[in-house]
């Protein structure tokens, strides 16, 4: 979300039932000008041609009547707000990690994109707390359209209760502007995750893995979770009370993928809902990798040197999360063809590839291989080939 900030004139100053200094706003809303020489206000009686000062005071207040026609002239012409370049590069400025237990370091990655049409350079980072959090850039140098990532940590064992810190972001391209992030936690030593994550580690798409952890709570036996939610609707969370005992409390945090999970390195949150107004909500990581559920080995094959006229051989597996029948290969010619072990379905498939050397010279083939399988149903793989003379 991009963070609009307000550029205010500041007015000058005033007192109660006033507007600006030297206007006093009566009942009626009319403006009445006093002048700081001439006591009486205009339309007294005191005030009819010919009376003592009365010129002198006449020019006071004309100029002072210019001087704030003049000020207001120029406070209308500021603009009401004023947006940052920078800002809008990323798709969020804060992170707030809730209550954490106190040990584990807490890392949040703020992405950012090359929307401006101009390379950008990110000229350094910066943190207002070095003791207890640190911050890299995954690159200084983005061409337009390029992404990366500003990646924030926090060491929970350096501070306890509610922390916040502000990342400042510096930009020199396409010209000068700094950005400021923030993430805050509250390090708590009465509450203990274990393990402090839900680590799924590769899974294939497809299928539907669990993970759980342990959540303690001390000192007060009447903790409760009352709610459990995720970030992340392709995570199915589910939270059971194991132990009451004493001044200690734990639940069961336990989390399913769904199979429709798309593939990728995936990370989220999951966060608990309790009854101790001190801790309202505890926050529970959770990553993934999600690998095809169509997979190729290896990804590159190398045939070769060989001689005009002679043939060479490599093997090709492809396995799959269930038995499926491999329904064409593309990308085959006279001089490399690709054929499979067996018509059958199965869940692996051995693919031999015979290369016929020509003319001398390097080649290059990309082949890909097209399944039964619903959703991904098609893998690739390369291969490159040398005849010499």
């Amino acid at each position: 979300m991009r963070q609009v900030q307000a550029l205010h004139v500041p007015a000058p100053a005033a007192c109660t039932n006033c507007g600006p200094a030297g206007l006093t706003m009566p009942a009626s809303g009319a403006i009445e000008v006093h002048d700081p020489y001439w006591p009486v206000p205009f339309g007294s009686k005191l005030n009819a041609p010919g009376a003592p000062g009365i010129q002198r005071s006449r020019e006071k207040v004309t100029m002072f009547r210019y001087s704030l026609a003049c000020l207001l002239a120029l406070w209308a012409a500021v603009p009401a707000f004023a947006s940052s370049w920078a800002d809008g590069l990323f798709d969020e400025l804060g992170r707030d990690f809730g209550a954490v237990p106190r040990g584990p370091v807490l890392t949040h990655p703020f992405r950012l994109v090359n929307n401006t049409g101009a390379p950008v350079h990110i000229g350094g980072v910066r943190v207002s707390c070095g003791v207890c959090t640190s911050v890299r850039p995954l690159q200084y140098d983005l061409a337009p359209g390029q992404e990366t990532a500003i990646v924030v940590q926090m060491d929970t064992t350096r501070f306890l209760g509610p922390k916040v810190v502000t990342v400042f972001v510096t930009f020199d391209q396409p010209r000068f502007d700094e950005v400021r992030l923030w993430v805050q936690a509250n390090s708590r030593d009465d509450v203990t995750v274990m393990p402090d994550n839900l680590a799924m580690g590769r899974v294939k798409r497809s299928t539907s893995p669990t993970a759980s952890t342990t959540i303690s709570f001390f000192g007060d036996a009447n903790w409760q979770i009352t709610g459990v939610a995720s970030d992340s609707n392709y995570v199915q969370p589910l939270c059971k009370l194991v132990r009451r005992d004493g001044v200690e409390v734990a639940y069961q945090l336990s989390a399913r993928l769904r199979p429709d999970t798309p593939v990728g390195k995936w990370y989220t949150d999951l966060w608990l809902t309790t009854n101790n107004p001190a801790t309202p909500r505890v926050r529970v990581p959770l990553n993934v990798e999600v690998e095809s559920g169509l997979s190729v080995s290896p990804g590159s094959v190398v045939l070769g040197p060989v001689k005009p006229g002679k043939e060479t051989q490599q093997k090709v597996i492809v396995r799959g999360v269930q038995p499926f029948r491999i329904t064409r290969i593309q990308g085959t010619d006279r001089q490399m063809t690709v054929r499979d072990s067996t018509p059958a379905a199965k869940d692996v498939h051995v693919l031999t590839i015979t290369f016929r050397g020509n003319q001398p010279g390097d080649m290059s083939r990309t082949f890909r291989v097209s399944t039964d399988l619903v959703g991904e149903n098609d893998v690739e793989f390369t291969a490159r080939a040398q005849v010499v003379p």
